[in-house]
């Protein structure tokens, strides 16, 4: 136990955020007098301050050693953060114990303390033991006249007809009590209240169900941690989020002050297990706003604030609520606490002080604030184009913002995108001849492979507000400077078509169509790597890439087209090779002769013979069809699908009863090697008999379906299984054998004439 504790508290100082090594920790310090754990379980609330089963244990400790006075202090501390209902039981029970022995005054204080439960925790779905207990205890209050016994009788009432309205998990034999109580005390009076509250109870029990489904995908055990994207934080966060949307429905249709009193305490909970989670916060504190109450939403911002102090967003959302409702000091504050932050965050502190400031105390407030921020040495660029562009957008002084343009000039002419700002500016002035200055003054300091995106600004300029001789004399300065920084810059010198399309296009509008662009932009990746061997994932889609052979030859390949769309393949045929599971025939795959009738020598499991036999029934179109597939070292062609194919194949069929001739290429006679290892193409009988759906169908229309009178002979020799298939398809679709004259696909046929009759 104690290696277990050392090494929790060593990962514990590394990670503070350890859920294992807290575990590990808290485990220990049960077993530790209060003194010695007391120090671990401030170290453990420090870091989870809203995990109720350590408060929770910390109290206890207390309790065990009867120092009312620290356990006092504890629960003062934890229990309007940690709304866990064993927790405040724990607060009920420490009250009972500690006004045991003060008679009256102490049964007062305890009614109090449950009274102060219930307005917190009473709508828990847990609460129902608390309900009963409360009753239980109110019924034991000690009365002495018939006035003190009425009273008694009203409080227990009130109290079951609160309860019994309440979701919760004993709503129903909370129900059942009620009935008693009621047909106890008066059985006139009973038939009313509860005809009364019977359609309540029947909403919060049918309310209840609904609540379960919610609170059931709820971890109440999960610690409060920073959001690491975790499948289970994230699926604990939405589960939070739609428990919270449950609740702002007002299901039970109550009214809006019990209604928003659910939501809050439904939003308490989930914060003790998304504590770190700043849209959570957000979220409780503009409901609060909408709802009304936004001294309840600066009051969630300042928790928030305590709970994230490095949020720049809760922030940033807190001055928001500040300044809409007026409070102009407490937004400012909220911002000096910004500007406190480190220099990565404060050029945007900054840029929005002086906007609060001009919004709230006016133009010479926000100079007076800009002029000391710009002496700052975190002052970045962005500061000054805020600044210049408000001046000119807000101020309408272009004087100003071109003043504060040139002086940012000054600092940061090495920063691009400042310098397109201040063209920007300068175009909206219609200045185009300090544009010009302004580009030149950047190219002649700024080095080539950081000009690329000035260049294309001051080419783009001079499309819109130079004449031709200027726009291409730009053009073509911009292509001798870019190409310094190439390998080869020999190809970037020359002009193309592109360069017309670039120079021609406006917004959305191209001077030609999408095919031609597409065309002109693979050229021109091609035209830059023309002397090189380049990789074919670095050009576009649909290029022909240009590689150097051998011998010096250029060699093409064709890339696939273009597609916007991620394409997967069809794995749904894919079954796992395994030698030992071929079975069947194994068939070599190249004829032995030019002819298509010629014999071929098969391989099977040893019996040749059968082999030969079912060779001779076989036709010569389908043999040749059989022995065209590739090899294959793997899985085996479907012969189920192979069928349904060629039976739904739209090629036109030959006349029947006559037999179909074509010519059928011979391939090379097959090696010794050929007839067995890898050069083999194996069926697999044992395949997939799933058939493809699409681009085929499965009725035949247009064939007539009356049978020839001269029927074929039936072959005394059993029929091999893939012709056997072909017929039980055929019948299955009431198509006769002498209907399928010839099926022809691929440039094979089946002939009539050798085609054998399934009757």
């Amino acid at each position: 136990m104690a290696e277990e504790s050392k090494k929790g508290a060593d990962v514990a100082i590394t990670d503070i955020y350890n859920v294992e090594a807290a575990e590990i920790l808290a485990n220990e310090a049960q077993h530790l007098p209060i003194l010695e754990a007391a120090p671990i379980y401030e170290k453990l609330l420090s870091t989870f301050p809203t995990a109720a089963k350590y408060w929770k244990q910390y109290v206890e400790a207390y309790m065990n050693v009867n120092n009312d006075e620290t356990t006092k202090q504890i629960f003062s501390r934890c229990l309007l953060n940690c709304l866990h209902i064993f927790l405040w039981l724990c607060y009920i029970r420490f009250i009972k114990k500690v006004n045991e022995k003060k008679g009256a005054e102490g049964l007062e204080e305890t009614k109090k303390a449950f009274d102060f439960m219930l307005s917190y925790v009473g709508s828990d779905i847990a609460s129902g033991p608390v309900w009963m207990e409360y009753i239980t205890f109110l019924k034991s209050m000690p009365v002495t006249t018939a006035q003190e016994e009425s009273h008694r009788m009203t409080s227990v009432r009130k109290v079951y007809q609160k309860a019994i309205i309440t979701p919760t998990h004993h709503v129903e034999q909370l129900w059942k009590d009620y009935e008693n109580f009621e047909n106890s005390v008066s059985r006139a009076l009973a038939k009313g209240l509860l005809s009364e509250y019977h359609p309540k109870f029947n909403s919060a029990k049918a309310v209840y169900k609904e609540r379960k489904k919610y609170i059931d995908e709820i971890d109440w055990n999960m610690l409060a941690v920073p959001p690491t994207g975790t499948c289970k934080e994230e699926q604990q966060c939405m589960a939070w989020k739609r428990l919270l949307a449950f609740e702002k429905g007002n299901p039970q249709r109550i009214d809006a002050a019990s209604a928003n009193k659910r939501v809050t305490f439904t939003f308490e909970q989930s914060l003790m297990y998304l504590y770190h989670y700043p849209d959570v916060w957000y979220d409780y504190a503009t409901w609060h706003a909408k709802s009304g109450s936004v001294d309840s939403s600066v009051k969630v911002f300042q928790r928030a604030l305590k709970a994230l102090p490095d949020s720049e967003l809760l922030k940033y959302a807190y001055t928001e609520l500040e300044e809409s409702r007026g409070a102009i000091q407490p937004a400012k504050k909220i911002y000096e606490s910004l500007l406190a932050n480190d220099a990565s965050t404060m050029s945007l502190a900054h840029i929005q002080f002086i906007r609060f400031l001009r919004r709230t105390e006016g133009i010479e407030a926000a100079r007076k604030y800009f002029l000391d921020a710009q002496k700052s040495p975190t002052c970045t660029y962005h500061v000054f184009v805020a600044y210049a562009m408000m001046a000119f957008c807000l101020d309408k002084d272009s004087k100003v913002a071109h003043s504060v343009f040139e002086a940012g000039l000054k600092r940061f002419m090495h920063e691009p995108r400042y310098i397109l700002e201040y063209a920007d500016f300068l175009c909206r002035l219609n200045d185009d001849r300090n544009v010009r200055a302004l580009f030149e003054r950047a190219l002649s300091s700024l080095p080539p492979e950081n000009s690329v995106e000035i260049w294309k600004r001051f080419s783009q300029f001079e499309q819109t507000y130079g004449d031709l001789a200027s726009m291409l004399k730009v053009e073509q300065r911009k292509k001798e400077a870019l190409s310094r920084t190439a390998e080869d810059g020999s190809s970037e010198l020359e002009s193309t078509l592109y360069d017309v399309v670039s120079r021609y296009s406006f917004m959305d509008l191209w001077p030609c169509s999408s095919k031609d662009l597409d065309h002109l932009a693979r050229q021109e990746c091609l035209a830059k790597n023309i002397n090189k061997k380049v990789d074919k994932s670095s050009l576009p889609n649909g290029a022909n890439i240009v590689e150097k052979g051998s011998f010096g030859l250029i060699t093409t390949s064709k890339v696939g087209p273009p597609s916007t769309k991620l394409v997967y393949p069809d794995i749904s045929q894919m079954v796992v090779y395994d030698p030992r599971q071929a079975q069947g025939l194994e068939i070599p795959a190249v004829l032995s002769s030019a002819t298509s009738t010629s014999s071929v020598a098969l391989v099977g499991s040893g019996n040749t013979k059968a082999v030969d036999e079912i060779l001779k029934v076989v036709s010569p179109a389908l043999m040749a069809f059989i022995t065209h597939l590739p090899a294959v070292e793997g899985p085996s062609p479907d012969v189920d699908m192979v069928l349904s194919i060629l039976l739904q194949s739209t090629t036109p069929i030959g006349q029947l009863g006559k037999p179909t001739t074509q010519q059928i290429p011979a391939g090379p006679a097959p090696s010794t090697s050929d007839l067995s290892g890898s050069s083999k193409t194996r069926f697999n009988p044992n395949g997939s008999s799933r058939l493809p759906r699409e681009g085929h169908s499965w009725k035949r229309k247009d064939l007539d379906r009356k049978e020839d009178d001269e029927s074929i002979s039936v072959q005394s020799r059993p029929l091999p299984r893939d012709v056997f298939r072909l017929r039980q398809l055929q019948r299955s679709r009431g198509v006769s054998s002498s209907q399928t004259g010839s099926v022809v696909s691929g440039g094979s046929a089946f002939s009539g004439e050798q085609s054998v009759s399934a009757d």
